[in-house]
């Protein structure tokens, strides 16, 4: 099937788009999502470009529970504020059998995001605590910054909703180094989300899955280094059997491939 971007249509939507001026419609990307049977948004940002894709502009618009993709700022503040020295410091595991072995450890920061340990960030919520969690969350202006549902549990089944739309804009800021965070700070967990390095690209990104609703949803975000430009991205799709959420990464490298990588070398 040929999935090349051969149709585009452009909705501007001022109030909302603060790094570009519209969403440029690629429908085809829905090829990729019915392949898997599932319902799904990319988004895509080119930075030097300035321009917004989407298969689903209104579903980019639309805010989400954040789940494990909110590992990103957890980590960023619980460097900054000092409950965490490092990436390297290690914090013991409380001896409690969850879901996966590969949890039930002592970790790291870099260990824990690169297993999504949820055990360990719901630790570093704890001690962050919740009035320099909240004033974090406003400073980053990150979804609608509610903490409610428990300092432990608000971005896992509680209050705080992000739009792929706002995940891009925080990566951005991020990316940029505009954050209220050191450069120390955000140097290491910019390397520590690293998924794959080549001579020429660099992938990173975290995944996260709402599990705890009855309609289930998941999300691969990051941003994508490739020759002299980044491409943001914010993947989100609904969730209705277990196997639906490799969805989220091989949906993600596909359009990666056929958008960026194919496209700049048809150039």
């Amino acid at each position: 099937m040929n999935k090349s971007l051969s149709v585009f249509f452009v909705i501007v939507i001022p109030f909302l788009l603060t790094n570009a001026q519209s969403i440029s419609g690629v429908p085809e990307w829905n090829e990729y999502f019915s392949d898997y049977g599932i319902n799904g948004s990319f988004l895509l940002y080119d930075m030097n470009n300035e321009i917004f894709y989407s298969n689903n502009e209104g579903r980019s618009l639309e805010r989400f529970i954040p789940a494990s993709t909110f590992k990103i700022p957890n980590s960023l503040i619980a460097l900054e504020t000092g409950v965490l020295k490092d990436e390297n410091e290690i914090i013991k595991w409380d001896g409690v059998k969850r879901s996966y072995d590969f949890w039930n450890k002592d970790h790291n920061l870099r260990s824990a995001i690169s297993v999504s340990a949820v055990w360990f960030y719901q630790e570093l919520a704890r001690r962050i605590g919740a009035e320099r969690m909240k004033e974090y969350l406003d400073k980053f202006d990150y979804g609608n910054m509610d903490i409610d549902g428990g300092i432990d549990r608000f971005w896992l089944d509680g209050e705080l909703r992000i739009s792929p739309l706002e995940q891009i804009q925080f990566l951005l800021k991020f990316y940029k180094n505009e954050l209220p965070i050191s450069q120390k700070n955000t140097d290491i967990v910019k390397e520590i989300i690293i998924i794959e390095k080549t001579d020429s690209t660099i992938l990173r990104a975290k995944t996260g899955w709402g599990a705890r609703f009855d309609k289930q949803v998941g999300w691969y975000v990051g941003y994508f280094e490739y020759d002299d430009n980044i491409y943001f991205f914010a993947n989100n799709i609904d969730i209705e059997k277990d196997e639906d959420a490799k969805a989220r990464y091989l949906i993600t490298k596909q359009i990666l491939s056929e958008f960026v990588l194919n496209r700049k070398n048809e150039k």
